[in-house]
């Protein structure tokens, strides 16, 4: 596999946390501490899904393929409509830094990563190039991550999508969370 296509492959998987990223980042409780927590969990589960796809092969290709979307997808909904809900109450309390999210969410934007090692990753014969492909998907997604971060940083300082934040962010987990189970 040269360094082109598993750039563009590792950049293709990465981009559901990209958009998680911009989502939570709009959320005004979120802060730098848990936006390094979800952008570590972001990159490792993209490697351990990678990796673990990657060894086991074409065992359950069939059986697990379709499944985890639909799970991942229906979980990132379900964090969109508590984010609207979370918008409509007027509370201190937030969903998005409690501790079990960020697994959570990592594993969830994860799940076509599992389904891209099964294909792309298992025709690899040595284990040093699968390990090296596989953390090179985690690396691009916490780069990802953080670009995604840092970009809503700057979309938060425009009034309207400030006050509007969690029903934005809630619109877009739900849109990612659909075309997860769908597309």
């Amino acid at each position: 596999m040269t360094l082109y296509t598993l750039f563009f492959i590792a950049l293709a998987l990465s981009l559901d946390a990209f958009g998680v990223a911009l989502s939570i980042g709009l959320n005004n409780h979120v802060k730098f501490r848990n936006k390094i927590q979800f952008i570590v969990s972001f990159g490792f589960f993209q490697f351990l899904f990678s990796i673990i796809g990657a060894y086991s092969g074409f065992l359950f290709n069939t059986y697990i393929a379709s499944v985890p979307q639909v799970i991942g997808g229906g979980i990132i909904s379900v964090v969109g409509v508590l984010m609207i809900k979370e918008g409509m109450e007027d509370k201190r309390e937030n969903l998005l830094v409690d501790s079990k999210i960020y697994a959570l969410l990592g594993i969830s934007v994860s799940i076509d990563a599992l389904v891209v090692g099964f294909t792309a990753f298992s025709s690899i014969n040595s284990s040093a190039s699968i390990f090296a492909n596989t953390i090179f998907v985690g690396i691009v997604t916490i780069v990802m991550s953080s670009l995604a971060f840092f970009i809503s940083m700057y979309l938060k300082r425009i009034a309207m999508v400030s006050k509007y934040a969690d029903y934005v962010g809630g619109v877009i987990l739900i849109i990612f969370g659909i075309k997860m189970m769908f597309l």
